[in-house]
Formats: structure tokens, C-alpha cells, sequence
């Protein structure tokens, strides 16, 4: 499966990891993995560590889901990325809009 979902045990964080390819053959899976967060306000981790490429939809698809969360999240964070995925979210300014780690 290349989306997996798991909430922390209290609700309070939202883990979404991504395996292989982040495009557009994921934009549904991607939409329903943070459609239903419930009432806790969590922060989220995307997690891109098994992430091997990410194109324009799949930022496209991150800008989306920051704006639909709004203000239902605490904070939104882009985690373990590999160096060719994180010069992506650089050369895009996404450190300006997502908690890049």
C-alpha cells in the first residue's frame, strides 16, 4: 500500500506515510487519509521517508490539504525526507508554509 495512516493512541498527532511515487495516482487516497480528523486539533506528519519521487500534483495535493485543515490542525509537518524530495519542497518555498524537518 503507498499511503498508510495511523493516528497516536490520544488522537492528539496524525501520521500519513507515503511509499514509493507522491503523484497524482494517490490524489484520492491522500484526500481521504486527513478528510476525517475528528475534533482533537492534531498535528500532522507527513511522512516521506520511503517517498522516492514527488511531482507538481503531489505539491499541489499538500497545499490542498493545508488549506481544507485550516485551523482543525495544530500544525502541519513534512518529515524525513531524502535530500532529492526535500530540494523539491525547497525549491518550491514549501519551508515558508509546512514545518519542514
Amino acid at each position: 500500500m503507498p499511503l498508510h495512516r495511523q493516528f497516536a493512541n490520544d488522537g492528539k498527532e496524525l501520521i500519513i506515510a507515503i511509499k514509493g511515487k507522491f503523484d497524482f495516482s494517490l490524489v484520492q487516497e491522500f484526500r481521504q487519509s486527513y478528510s476525517d480528523i475528528g475534533d482533537q486539533q492534531p498535528t500532522v506528519f507527513i511522512d516521506l521517508r520511503e517517498t522516492e519521487y514527488l511531482d507538481s500534483s503531489a505539491l499541489g495535493m499538500l497545499l490542498n490539504m493545508r488549506k481544507s485543515l485550516g485551523k482543525s490542525v495544530k500544525s502541519i509537518h513534512v518529515i524525513n525526507c531524502r535530500p532529492e524530495v526535500r530540494n523539491i519542497l525547497d525549491i518550491s518555498r514549501f519551508d515558508k508554509l509546512f514545518v519542514i524537518e
